[in-house]
């Protein structure tokens, strides 16, 4: 199983960016989204998660460090 990796950068979760790894979910089944260190709400990583599993609706795997591991 191929695990795909998107980074958030500078200009944090855009909704061409929730677009992209939400079709990137539906063609794999598991999509790992790093945040990076100049992504402005690196420290807030909570709210980043909630962000990602409410409008992607999708399923949290794993979080280890800035690394955000997500199911379909």
């Amino acid at each position: 199983m191929e695990i795909v990796r998107v980074n958030v950068g500078k200009n944090g979760l855009t909704e061409s960016l929730l677009n992209e790894i939400k079709l990137l979910l539906e063609k794999k089944s598991t999509v790992e989204v790093k945040l990076l260190k100049n992504f402005s709400m690196r420290s807030e990583k909570e709210w980043v998660v909630n962000e990602l599993k409410e409008k992607l609706n999708c399923r949290i795997k794993d979080v280890r460090g800035f690394v955000i591991t997500l199911e379909r």
